[in-house]
């Protein structure tokens, strides 16, 4: 009984250690593409560092804003003169012969002090347009982060996408290899018994050789796209993940062309967004410039007590303190500064005013960037339909030219040309659902559908 228990607790003892030395990478993750998206815009390493961006610019909104409230500030200082400065007096001064001079130390060789100082700034035009940027700042990295979450759903999207690609494309690759290898051994005893050529068997191998070596490519590739997707998600590359959708049912999916009917709101684009933010700085930076000339009044206030002697008593009771307070204002005005501050008040109207003619610009981009974008995504449509036909033309060529081969009817170059086409009308069939799933990722991002949906 005391022996089981202990191999008991050994047990228990081994699985804890080896669940404790597991790695990150040994975590398994399942994904639909809806997870998938959820998963990415909480965890990428872009959105994570986009909401640390949009948290410091919190703090430096309140940086600026504490410019202008009370600033309180203490200094202790205590001065030990090691050797004390000699001042000459005449020596009439002090009872002596007219002529000489007397050395005199005036002061005592230690003394300490103690200041309290309030500041408080009362009116600077420049701190105004300092509050009014921070909040412009803020609103930046705000949609700033609107705008990496858009990339990354778009990232999450297309890799998504890509892993079920690679995916399929290894099993239609391994179907096709073992078709051309059915063929390739029932010519070869063909061939064996003296009733086809040679040259049928080697069509048929460079054929096989050929797929096989695709097939070789496509599992490395279906491991890098999934590893690509782990990482755009903010997984370690190496974890265990699958995909619960089917490339099939995701392509139907995004075949829903309501999305071409939505309205295009410019202002709900992010980019548009962004790019009068960049107007509204230079604004604020014209103003800035203006408020120089405005005059600057603060004011101060200080409370301190200091000691002196001739040896080290400051923690002493009974040593004098003597006590002193200042009230005081300061008012700086401007007047003349030899054309300065006009000049570069005119370098920042320049700057603003090109800023305005950019911001039109990227209006014009931004329209551009939509129509390419519903264009891309019909084509992309229209060519999955086409390159749907033409796989299913390909397979009855094929087929029908695997029958005039097997009856002698067409040669074995013939049935070469029939599979490789065949074969490229299935990449271009993946292609194109990888198009389609990918090219309204792309007009989501620019209509910007999550801010529509919220």
């Amino acid at each position: 009984m005391r022996n089981n228990l202990w191999l008991f607790c050994l047990g228990w003892l081994c699985i804890a250690t080896i669940q404790a030395q597991q790695s990150p990478t040994d975590s398994i993750y399942s994904f639909t593409l809806d997870e998938a998206i959820e998963f990415a815009l909480e965890n990428s390493y872009e959105s994570i560092n986009a909401r640390r961006d949009v948290a410091k610019a919190i703090k430096q909104k309140w940086e600026t804003t504490a410019d202008g409230l009370p600033q309180i500030s203490g200094l202790i200082d205590y001065q030990n003169q090691l050797k004390q400065p000699v001042t000459p007096l005449p020596g009439e001064l002090v009872g002596g012969e007219p002529g000489t001079f007397v050395p005199v130390v005036f002061g005592v060789k230690q003394q300490a002090s103690a200041t309290v100082t309030l500041n408080q700034l009362i009116f600077d035009g420049s701190y105004l347009v300092g509050l009014e940027a921070a909040k412009s700042f803020l609103q930046f990295n705000d949609d700033s982060e609107e705008k990496v979450q858009l990339e990354v759903r778009k990232g999450a999207i297309n890799a998504y996408g890509s892993v079920l690609v690679a995916q399929e494309s290894v099993k239609i690759l391994e179907n096709n290899v073992a078709a051309l290898e059915k063929n390739y051994q029932e010519t070869k005893k063909i061939f064996e018994n003296g009733l086809a050529e040679e040259e049928d068997v080697e069509q048929l191998q460079i054929t096989l050789l050929q797929i096989q070596n695709q097939l070789s490519n496509a599992k490395r590739m279906e491991k890098i796209a999934l590893q690509m997707f782990n990482l755009a998600i903010g997984v370690d590359v190496d974890s265990d993940t699958t995909l619960s959708d089917d490339l099939n049912s995701l392509t139907l999916k995004n075949m829903d062309q309501s999305v071409t009917t939505t309205p295009f709101i410019m202002e709900n684009n992010v980019d548009y967004r962004l790019a009068f933010l960049l107007t509204e700085q230079r604004r604020l930076e014209l103003k800035l410039e203006k408020s120089r000339a405005l005059p600057k009044l603060s004011a101060f206030l200080n409370y301190g007590t200091s000691a002196f002697d001739n040896d080290f008593v400051f923690f002493d009771s009974e040593t004098p303190w003597f006590q002193s307070s200042i009230l005081g204002a300061s008012l700086e005005i401007p007047i003349f500064s030899s054309l300065r501050r006009s000049a570069r008040s005119q370098q920042a109207k320049i700057a603003f005013e090109q800023s305005n003619t950019e911001f039109l610009q990227a209006q014009q981009q931004i329209q551009l960037q939509y129509n390419s974008a519903i264009s891309d995504y019909k084509l992309s449509i229209e060519n999955y339909d086409t390159s749907k036909q033409n796989l299913a033309l390909a397979e009855r060529i094929e087929k029908k030219n695997q029958i005039k081969y097997s009856e002698g009817l067409a040669t074995s170059f013939d049935l070469r040309q029939a599979q490789l086409q065949l074969y490229n009308s299935q990449q271009e069939v993946l292609q194109t659902m990888l198009d389609i799933i990918n090219k309204k990722a792309e007009l989501e991002t620019i209509l910007n559908t999550q801010k529509n949906n919220k």
